[in-house]
């Protein structure tokens, strides 16, 4: 959407299938440019740059930093305060599904060409006394979807039966089954970080991230209250809550692992110490005055909605920001 209104300027140069290795260094401590592998050929080129910004989503940019060590910074660049790669968060997340036998009596109607549509209930226990910090949302989706392999594992699990009467069985249980997915504000902890993993390279011969990852009492505790908050709209609404969850083992009241709900950020996170962050409230630097990271990773929470319209926020202020400082001569 952004990109060919950028390209109409002219003033945009497109470099595809590159794939960045290194974020070059100046002796006078500024960014240079980077050096990147050209895919179709596997050689090693340079683009030299007066500024760099750095948006390949949070692990993907505190990698590239990481990657990019010199003598002024051996742990990578802009790595002064040791925080790059730190703070890492992902949203907590827990889902459940009910059947609703009033929906049975539904007149079938078409919905075709419908697809991820869904309520939304914004987080409503603020002034309560919860056992966890900050708070999460629910997702509602389900009714008659597109019948898809697995639909109706619970019918024949359930049901006796085989051939036409099963057939009845599904037809009249098709779309009532509600799901709930809950997201919330997972808070930083030193156990859930991504470092450059010493052994493995990708297929470009680049060293990749090994991640941490762990979840605290208080998120196990949030996803707790979201299995208990399904429930109870299932039942008050006449319906049977199907999900069963273990309270133990690796992922306790159906918490999702790490990664799963794919909303990093916090690998680069702003802040007014550069000791303990590695970006200023523009997204610059604090080490590298002409370097800025604009994805996720400036984040210093994760909140329980989704990043990305933050992220645009963020990078128009960042980019406003980086074109003032260049007319005054300061990157």
């Amino acid at each position: 959407m952004l990109i060919p209104p950028a390209l109409a300027t002219g003033k945009l140069t497109l470099f595809t299938n590159a794939m960045a290795r290194e974020i070059l260094l100046g002796p006078d401590g500024k960014a240079t440019g980077v050096e990147y592998i050209e895919k179709a050929t596997r050689n090693e080129k340079r683009i030299n740059a007066r500024a760099v910004v750095v948006a390949a989503s949070a692990c993907e940019s505190a990698r590239l930093l990481l990657n990019s060590k010199s003598r002024l910074f051996p742990e990578g660049l802009a790595n002064s305060s040791g925080q790059v790669g730190r703070n890492l968060t992902d949203s907590v997340g827990s889902d459940g599904e009910g059947y609703f036998p009033n929906m049975e009596k539904m007149l079938p109607h078409n919905h075709d060409g419908t697809g991820g549509m869904h309520l939304y209930i914004p987080w409503w226990k603020y002034d309560r006394q919860n056992d966890f910090p900050r708070g999460y949302h629910i997702e509602i989706g389900g009714g008659r979807e597109m019948p898809s392999a697995g639909m109706f594992e619970d019918v024949c699990e359930e049901e006796e039966g085989y051939g036409a009467s099963l057939k009845a069985t599904c037809r009249r249980r098709y779309g009532t089954v509600m799901r709930f997915s809950g997201r919330g504000e997972m808070v930083t902890n030193s156990g859930t970080y991504c470092e450059i993993d010493p052994y493995t390279v990708d297929h470009w011969g680049i060293p990749v991230l090994r991640f941490h990852f762990k979840w605290r009492d208080s998120e196990l505790r949030q996803a707790k209250d979201m299995q208990e908050t399904f429930k109870a709209i299932v039942e008050a609404a006449g319906g049977r809550y199907l999900t069963r969850t273990d309270i133990d083992g690796p992922y306790p009241f159906g918490i999702q692992p790490g990664g799963k709900i794919i909303h990093e950020v916090g690998t680069a996170r702003m802040g007014v110490d550069p000791k303990t962050s590695v970006l200023n409230s523009f997204c610059q630097a604090h080490d590298v005055k002409n370097l800025f990271v604009t994805d996720g990773a400036p984040f210093v929470t994760n909140p329980d909605n989704n990043p990305t319209l933050t992220i645009l926020a963020l990078s128009l202020r960042a980019s406003e920001y980086l074109l003032d400082q260049a007319k005054k001569g300061n990157v």
